[in-house]
């Protein structure tokens, strides 16, 4: 059976590889970057945020068995943006740029956040 791919209900406000402040939750008051967001859960695990402690059954490999800490996620209503060029949280929205295309900027100091695939040589 084929796994249902699912697309977002609406774009979100952060991407994998920015750097964000948690700001509700148990994790209040970290900052971390984005590893991966799942978009299904409206979800996304951060760096050093939100750890779960994950216990493995003794293998052959592993007689012992062992405590692997992992990211859990947290929800994306509950992550702030840090602006790359203050190091400041803020909010974000999306206006259109020279070229005419959307591109997030930052509500506070209003400069636009840099693009991260555009940098990696992505599209």
């Amino acid at each position: 059976m084929e796994k249902k791919i699912t697309l977002p209900k609406h774009k979100f406000h952060i991407k994998s590889g920015d750097t964000v402040l948690v700001i509700g939750g148990n994790s209040k008051g970290q900052r971390g970057v984005v590893k991966e967001i799942i978009v299904e859960k409206d979800r996304a695990r951060v760096e050093g945020v939100a750890m779960i402690t994950k216990h493995l059954k003794p293998t052959a490999s592993n007689p012992q068995g062992s405590l692997e800490k992992t990211e859990g996620s947290v929800h994306i209503s509950n992550l702030k943006l840090v602006d790359p060029a203050t190091g400041e949280p803020t909010r974000t929205g999306r206006k259109a740029n020279e070229k005419g295309k959307l591109q997030r900027f930052s509500k506070k100091t209003g400069n636009f956040i840099p693009d991260r695939s555009a940098e990696a040589g992505r599209k």
